[in-house]
């Protein structure tokens, strides 16, 4: 029933560890740098500037922004409902966020399928850059400039959306969900800005941070320091342990009441990749970790655990949105 994509991990495999990596393979159609604006399209604000657009398709519509807060002019695709141009109705939001990797960027899952997906439900999906190894977090150091993501998702784009399309702009009308690194980045968020969402979703996202001697948090640090921070660290070495605790879902638990809870993970990582079992093992152990929190303090939750690796299933994908649909205030 899962689809395992093929792979490309190249500077992840040199590092080793916990890889964000995700699960792609080939091209796609994508919405990518071209300059075909719409007249009446969304502007500038809270502190974004746009540098590039594309609002030619009528779904999918791209955008580049310069900003103070990641000196790398991030971008976005915004995924439209099919009726959005014409039934005036506003619409509940879903932020959807990428893996690690060299090869994964805001068009990661237009690569993966999300518009074949969405067909027909009434969402607009929100899918920005998160950087090669940023962890959808503000950096303790960086060599590359600033490469704050926490800061550009959470107060300028989420703002910047609500401002520019038809969004309930509250707690019931956004959800936020991602694959891996960017897994990892949903759950954080939805605790850390409580009343900003109110589904999370984590596709073998690790919501452990403080488990088998702090392992996910030194990824964090190598893969950063290799891919993003020349040399600057997600968390500092030594750690700055009020960090990790600020971002450690299991230290949060409490963060997820009256939420609705969505995690995925692989039983099976090897044979199907022996590499996945530096992923997805710590993956499953996490998520078993947090799940048991989660039934301590009596808070539902939807799990699944499925046979293979560290890949998106987008059978559980499908699932998973049809879930955070009938959660979210209805378009």
């Amino acid at each position: 029933m899962s689809e395992h994509l093929s792979t490309r991990r190249s500077v992840l495999k040199a590092v080793g560890g916990i890889s964000a990596a995700m699960a792609l393979g080939g091209a796609g159609v994508l919405a990518t740098a071209s300059s075909a604006s719409a007249a009446d399209g969304p502007g500038d604000g809270f502190g974004l500037t746009i540098k590039d657009r594309n609002e030619a398709d009528p779904r999918m519509w791209y955008y580049r922004f310069a900003t103070d807060a990641v000196e790398w002019d991030p971008a976005v695709n915004v995924l439209l409902p099919d009726d959005y141009h014409t039934s005036g109705r506003t619409y509940p939001v879903l932020y959807l966020f990428h893996g690690g990797g060299t090869d994964q960027d805001f068009r990661t899952w237009d690569v993966l399928g999300i518009r074949d997906w969405t067909a027909g439900k009434p969402i607009i999906v929100v899918m920005p850059d998160g950087g090669h190894a940023g962890w959808y977090s503000n950096p303790v150091s960086s060599n590359t400039g600033p490469r704050n993501w926490e800061t550009f998702h959470i107060d300028q784009l989420l703002k910047w959306i609500d401002a520019n399309f038809r969004t309930y702009a509250e707690y019931d009308g956004r959800a936020v969900g991602g694959f891996s690194m960017g897994g990892f980045g949903a759950l954080k968020y939805a605790a850390k800005y409580y009343g900003h969402f109110a589904s999370v979703s984590a596709h073998s996202g690790p919501p452990s941070l403080r488990r088998d001697a702090n392992l996910v948090p030194h990824w964090a640090n190598v893969s950063s320091a290799a891919l993003d921070l020349g040399g600057g660290m997600i968390y500092g070495e030594p750690f700055d342990e009020a960090r990790i605790s600020a971002d450690n879902p299991m230290e949060h638990i409490e963060s997820y009441r009256n939420k609705r809870v969505f995690m995925v993970a692989g039983t099976s990582p090897v044979p199907v990749d022996p590499f996945d079992l530096l992923n997805e093992t710590e993956v499953l152990a996490g998520q078993r970790e947090f799940r048991a929190g989660l039934d301590q303090a009596g808070i539902p939750h939807e799990w699944h655990e499925e046979p293979g690796g560290h890949f998106v299933r987008p059978e559980l994908a499908i699932r998973d949105l049809d879930g955070i649909i009938a959660r979210l205030r209805q378009a």
